[in-house]
């Protein structure tokens, strides 16, 4: 399974009439936030496949059609809000668990086909006490929430997750120290605790080619998908990788 990774840079290699020749094999698509949702509706609307998004710190005028307990413009939404009428065909997965049975893969441990476990959220430190920004301690209990059903995941499918994307990275992996880029610790103890396959993050621009794009946290893979980045599931071993 082919996974093309996306956040924060309206990409001119995505964002043309051609880009499904060149990324004829993409199977999913993540939007680690920061994107203009017509970005996401282009993306949709091209490749016509499984598209997952989470909203980061900034493009956030539909924040609160998926979040009623958000304030915009001093008004609260009470109303929950139906995704099957919105016109972006994107799944929102801040702070929410999926399996999804139309994307299978083999999993390398038992050599049976799988569907995909994924899970995510959405936002950053909180810096400005702007909207969809959290505290450590706001963050963690978000999280903890997605327990109960990544236990059913581990006792059905023998793990609890394949994929965690989120809009900030973990802390001290590819963060930096200015308040606004800071990394979630509580990250950190998700991926120990839970071991999903990849984090796929966004918010760290790449200016820097030079700049670390992949790192290793326990048994987690942790992708920064600044512009776009492709990664496969089940991951290639060196070996499978040199034939």
């Amino acid at each position: 399974m082919k996974i093309l990774c996306v956040s924060d840079y309206v990409d001119p290699l995505i964002y043309n009439q051609n880009v499904k020749e060149a990324f004829a094999d993409i199977d999913l698509i993540l939007c680690a936030g920061d994107l203009p949702m017509d970005y996401v509706d282009f993306i949709v609307s091209v490749f016509n496949k499984p598209t997952y998004f989470v909203f980061g710190n900034h493009d956030l005028k539909e924040y609160h059609l998926y979040h009623r307990e958000s304030r915009l413009d001093g008004s609260r939404f009470t109303k929950s809000y139906d995704q099957s009428i919105h016109g972006h065909g994107a799944t929102y997965l801040g702070f929410k668990c999926f399996i999804n049975d139309n994307l299978v893969f083999e999993d390398p441990q038992t050599g049976k086909k799988t569907p995909l476990l994924i899970a995510g959220a959405s936002g950053t430190v909180r810096y400005n006490n702007g909207l969809c920004q959290f505290t450590e301690a706001q963050m963690k209990f978000k999280l903890l929430k997605l327990v109960p059903k990544l236990i059913y995941n581990k006792l059905k499918y023998g793990r609890y997750l394949d994929i965690f994307m989120t809009h900030a990275s973990p802390r001290h992996i590819h963060d930096h120290e200015d308040p606004c880029h800071l990394g979630f610790e509580c990250y950190n103890w998700f991926l120990e605790r839970f071991k999903p396959t990849y984090m796929v993050h966004g918010h760290i621009h790449l200016y820097d080619l030079r700049e670390e794009r992949i790192g290793k946290y326990y048994d987690s893979t942790v992708v920064n998908a600044y512009a776009h980045y492709v990664i496969e599931l089940p991951m290639k071993t060196t070996e499978q990788k040199d034939n």
